[in-house]
C-alpha cells in the first residue's frame, strides 16, 4: 500500500517559484490499480518521482508498506518496481543482461535472476528479444525490457509512468493484460495515462490532478456521476474545466 499525505513541491525558475505539487493526498491499495490522470503540467510526474524517492517533497509524507520515504528510502526502493518517464535501457546489453544487471543490484542470486527472468519473459512475451542486443529495439521492446528489469526483484508495489505510451495495438493489449495480472497477484499498482478508455477499463480508483492538486478521486463511475456525464472523457474535461475556472 502507498499513502501520500499533503505533498508539496516547489521549483525555482528564471521567472520565480512554481508550485508543481500543492497538497496532493491519496491512497493506493493492495490488489488495486490506481490511475493518476491529469493534463500536461498538472504535477503527475513530479508526484510519481516523489513516490519512488527520485525527489523529496518540500513537505508532506509518503509511506510504502508502512515505511516512510524520508527515513527509510532504501527500504522503500526495495519495495517498489518503477517504470519512469525515461525508458533508457543499456544499448550494448541484451534484454536478458539488462534484467540480470538490475537483479544483481537488488542482491538476487543467479538462480533467482534466471527464475524471475523466465517468469517476466513469459508474462511480457519477450522470448524473441531476450538475447538480442537492445540497441535498435522498438519502443515497445524497450518498454517491456524496462518493466522486466523494474520487477525482477518481485516488488509488491509497482509505479508505471504511461506504460503504454507509443506502443502498437497488440503490445498495448498485452500490457493491459499484464497490469491486470499484477493486480490479481495482490500488488499495489499506480500508473499514469492520457488514454481515457484505458483508465476506465483498468483502474479501480482514479485520482485526477490539476494545477498540483487532487481535484477529484474515486471510481470511473463516481467521477462520471460527479461531473454529471456518462462519458469519462467528458467528465474529465468538466472536472478540469471547473477547476481551471476556480483558479482563473
Amino acid at each position: 500500500m502507498i499513502i501520500a499525505q499533503d505533498l508539496h513541491k516547489t521549483f525555482k525558475t528564471k521567472t520565480g517559484l512554481v508550485k508543481a505539487v500543492d497538497g496532493v493526498s491519496f491512497e493506493a491499495r493492495d490488489g488495486e490499480i490506481t490511475g493518476l490522470l491529469g493534463p500536461n503540467g498538472a504535477g503527475k510526474t513530479t508526484t510519481m518521482r516523489m513516490l519512488y524517492t527520485l525527489m523529496s517533497p518540500d513537505s508532506g509524507s509518503i509511506q510504502v508498506d508502512g515505511m516512510d520515504t524520508s527515513s527509510d528510502a532504501i527500504g522503500v526502493r526495495r519495495a517498489l518496481g518503477v517504470l519512469p518517464d525515461a525508458r533508457g535501457v543499456y544499448k550494448r546489453l541484451t534484454a536478458r543482461e539488462n534484467i540480470a544487471y538490475f537483479g544483481e543490484l537488488h542482491g538476487l542470486s543467479r538462480a533467482q535472476i534466471a527464475q524471475r527472468t523466465q517468469v517476466l519473459s513469459q508474462a511480457l512475451d519477450m522470448a524473441d528479444i531476450l538475447d538480442r542486443q537492445s540497441e535498435g529495439f522498438s519502443q515497445g521492446q524497450r518498454t517491456k525490457t524496462a518493466i522486466a528489469r523494474a520487477l525482477v526483484h518481485d516488488p509488491r508495489n509497482v509505479i508505471l509512468d504511461e506504460p503504454t505510451n507509443g506502443l502498437d495495438v497488440m503490445t498495448t493489449r498485452a500490457m493491459r493484460g499484464f497490469l491486470r495480472q499484477l493486480r490479481s497477484e495482490g500488488r499495489c499498482v499506480i500508473f499514469s495515462s492520457h488514454i481515457m478508455q484505458e483508465v476506465a477499463a483498468l483502474c479501480d480508483r482514479i485520482v485526477v490532478i490539476a494545477k498540483g492538486q487532487v481535484v477529484a478521486a474515486g471510481t470511473a463511475e463516481e467521477l462520471r456521476q460527479q461531473a454529471g456525464d456518462d462519458n469519462l472523457e467528458e467528465a474529465f474535461v468538466k472536472i478540469i474545466g471547473s477547476e481551471e475556472g476556480l483558479h482563473a
